[in-house]
């Protein structure tokens, strides 16, 4: 199980299944660097409803697995933020 299943288990507690399954479903671990915590999520839309409605949440059950002080860096799937800078010249 990685940090981010048992943030996902903690948060799936606190809001009805459909939300969780529209907002978190199709998340994914990406990777974890100490205080940063990656995660893909499959469009920029979900990435901004994440952060504007969840940020306090996902905080939360972040200090609650005894990860306080670490981020979530939410990434659209396929697309770190240097490629979206690739070809604007």
């Amino acid at each position: 199980m990685t940090v981010w299943d048992a943030i996902l288990e903690r948060l799936r507690r606190r809001m009805p299944d459909e939300d969780f399954r529209r907002w978190f479903g199709a998340s994914a671990y990406a990777s974890d660097a100490g205080d940063q915590i990656t995660v893909w999520v499959p469009s920029e839309s979900i990435k901004r409803h994440i952060a504007a409605q969840y940020s306090d949440e996902i905080a939360r059950a972040v200090r609650a697995v005894g990860r306080a002080g670490t981020h979530i860096r939410f990434v659209v799937s396929g697309m770190e933020e240097d490629d979206e800078d690739e070809g604007r010249e």
